[in-house]
């Protein structure tokens, strides 16, 4: 196949911020009833992620919650608010740059990201990307335009979740992994090792500091680009 491949984590990574803890803060600044509680608690659970301590199921219990407690209406106005003050303004030069040499190039390109697909899903679409791997949600009646139910569905996008996804979504469009000539993944975190050793150009993008040593140690590129 001609076409290569290429994959990219969302935070951190094409985001000089964590969404999902950009989202909790916003929420609170709005004044959401809980929302300053959710916050602090959302931090906490970003520092376990960093430190690889993550337990998914109770973050995902958590950060997931207070979708449900809010009509879909309300939650899109909110993230219109979200897309414009906050998430907007955080998209870097560079980041474009980096997604639109590999869609100049022809390369099919995903995010895939650990963060819910309602806050990433517009994200997305503004840096251009058309494919968008992340925790899929429940809706009430199982309709996809229904209230969220607070829960999630599916293999979370999460670790080793992100190779079973990445397969899965290549499946459906009659592709494998190893079709491609040469395939890329972004990503700055060290829970993003086990794709990363999956694809034939693993790039540590904007890295943690273990990622980092474990990026020189295995000759793997190292790009900064919010510095």
């Amino acid at each position: 196949m001609n076409r290569n491949l290429a994959l990219f984590d969302l935070d951190h990574t094409l985001l000089p911020l964590d969404s999902d803890q950009a989202w909790a803060h916003f929420l609170a600044g709005l004044g959401i009833d809980g929302g300053k509680r959710h916050a602090e608690e959302i931090d906490e659970y970003y520092r376990q992620y960093s430190a690889g301590t993550l337990d998914m199921t109770a973050y995902l219990n958590y950060t997931l919650a207070p979708l449900a407690r809010h009509t879909r209406e309300q939650l899109d106005v909110w993230h219109t608010q979200f897309m414009h003050e906050v998430i907007s303004p955080a998209i870097r030069p560079a980041a474009r740059a980096l997604v639109k040499r590999h869609l100049d190039a022809g390369d099919l390109c995903c995010i895939v990201t650990a963060t819910n697909v309602f806050i990433t899903k517009p994200i997305a679409k503004a840096l251009g990307v058309d494919h968008l791997l992340g925790i899929e949600l429940g809706t009430e009646g199982e309709h996809p335009d229904g209230r969220y139910t607070g829960t999630s569905v599916g293999v979370p996008s999460f670790r080793e979740g992100k190779i079973v996804r990445t397969e899965s979504w290549l499946a459906t469009l009659g592709h494998a992994l190893t079709d491609f000539g040469k395939s890329y993944f972004y990503s700055d975190s060290i829970n993003d090792v086990p794709l990363m050793e999956r694809v034939t150009h693993p790039v540590a993008t904007n890295p943690d500091a273990r990622l980092r040593a474990l990026a020189l140690e295995r000759n793997w590129p190292v790009m900064d680009i919010f510095v």
